[in-house]
């Protein structure tokens, strides 16, 4: 028998070698989202830094100005959600491969998700209240 002849081995389960799934069973959907937001926070960059800048150094009364504008309140709280995103699915990742007690990894990513979601919704607290000028 000739080795093109034995079949090959796989360390994979049948149910995952039919579900195309590794480990962690999430497959790829983590590694494109996170490339998605990767994009998002690019293609936001550039805008969010110019209101940044112009925010620079000004009042609260100028800010709240800028802020109440549509475009400006929108591409703002678009950037911070693709950033949250992106900060739960990178920091999720690191986690789930180092970290090696199950028990210690479920809190480990359950507080990376509160945190994630934290940081938006404080974000977004703090664009509305500018914004509205409350």
């Amino acid at each position: 028998m000739s080795t093109s002849d034995t079949p090959k081995r796989s360390l994979r389960t049948p149910l995952g070698r039919v579900r195309n799934l590794g480990a962690a069973h999430s497959g790829t959907s983590d590694f494109w989202r996170q490339r998605i937001t990767a994009v998002a926070m690019t293609l936001l960059m550039i805008p969010a830094l110019v209101i940044i800048v112009m925010l620079l150094g000004r009042n609260q009364v100028y800010a709240a100005q800028t802020l109440s504008s549509i475009p400006v309140a929108v591409i703002l709280l678009l950037f911070i959600f693709a950033s949250a995103w992106h900060m739960k699915i990178g920091m999720q990742v690191v986690i789930e491969d180092y970290v090696h007690n199950e028990k210690l990894k479920l809190v480990s990513v359950m507080l990376n998700n509160f945190f994630s979601v934290a940081v938006a919704l404080a974000s977004t607290y703090a664009i509305l209240k500018l914004s509205s000028g409350v």
